[in-house]
């Protein structure tokens, strides 16, 4: 049996490797190649936080996978870190243990910036230069990196958070890597921007239909759990193209499921990103279509990543 460290398998990891891993992993999915059983999830409301257990067999593939990721927000007063979890491969001939990946949530950060960065890619109007990230936690610095890696063009950044301090302090490490500024102004900074990219854990709406211009993208990562929302609904319905990664599960707890059950949307309006990728001319048509991806993270991409992490290992 395998088992890897945190350490040991960040020292394996190379975004522009793995990208054509999830991108293959949501085409699977969505022409249902990929069981995906239902989200578990675990709340706990006092505290802000929660566990998500996402699993999933490839059709064909000798493994499956399950994850654990959990997310504590309050543990920044203790000093540790918010996120946690491991990745279980395991045998799907026999159900034994074959790795132990002891990730502490590394892999479920990094294949949701590959993820956000692939929607973005896949929608944003070519000349797109100016990305706005929502959010100070550890999702930030990984969508920047993905984007920054995966995108056509050169980018520059601006990044806004509810702690403003926390924003202050991550765009300073963050700027001796990335073109990224501090965003003090969410309104002023969303109506400048070409791209916008929410990672936050936000339960109301921080994006307004009003603030967001023609030809925008908005690429939602926080949605991921029940009761949390990041984009005004009336703005999800001004949307012309949405997609999601999985539609039954962004319908139940991800960003569209509020306009959803407000009727502002139909199930039919939306498109898998996989779809979506298997079929281009489906994407963006006009330079003037706000498009807007929801992904509230599949199985599909935990396969996908752990299947490359091991490949690199035994290399």
């Amino acid at each position: 049996m395998i088992s890897l460290s945190r350490k040991e398998i960040e020292a394996l990891i190379d975004l522009r490797n793995i990208a054509p891993a999830i991108e293959d992993a949501y085409r699977a999915a969505s022409v249902g190649e990929v069981n995906l059983p239902p989200v578990g999830h675990i709340t706990f409301p006092d505290l802000n936080a929660d566990c998500h257990i996402k699993y999933g067999h490839l059709s064909g593939s000798e493994s499956f996978v399950i994850k654990v990721a959990t997310g504590f927000p309050t543990n920044t007063a203790q000093d540790l870190e918010t996120g946690n979890g491991l990745v279980l491969v395991m045998s799907a001939k026999t159900g034994a243990v074959q790795a132990v990946l002891h990730d502490e949530m590394l892999l479920t950060d990094v294949r949701t910036g590959i993820g956000g960065a692939i929607a973005s890619r896949a929608l944003a109007r070519s000349d797109s230069q100016c990305v706005l990230i929502v959010g100070t936690g550890p999702q930030a610095q990984r969508q920047i990196e993905a984007h920054a890696a995966l995108m056509p063009n050169p980018l520059r950044f601006e990044l806004w958070g509810r702690n403003a301090n926390r924003a202050g302090e991550l765009v300073e490490t963050l700027s001796k890597e990335f073109d990224v500024n501090n965003a003090k102004d969410l309104e002023k900074a969303a109506k400048r921007a070409d791209i916008i990219v929410t990672a936050t854990g936000a339960t109301a709406p921080l994006i307004h239909s009003d603030w967001v211009k023609a030809g925008t993208h908005i690429t939602a990562v926080g949605a991921d759990a029940p009761g949390k929302q990041e984009l005004d609904p009336a703005l999800v319905a001004r949307a012309d193209l949405i997609a999601v990664d999985l539609v039954s599960q962004c319908l139940d707890h991800g960003e569209i499921s509020h306009a959803f059950q407000a009727g502002l949307i139909r199930a039919n309006d939306i498109i898998e990103l996989g779809a979506l990728l298997g079929s281009p001319q489906s994407g963006r048509s006009t330079d003037e279509q706000i498009t807007l991806v929801d992904l509230t993270g599949i199985a599909a991409q935990d396969i996908a990543i752990a299947s490359s992490i091991l490949d690199a290992h035994a290399k």
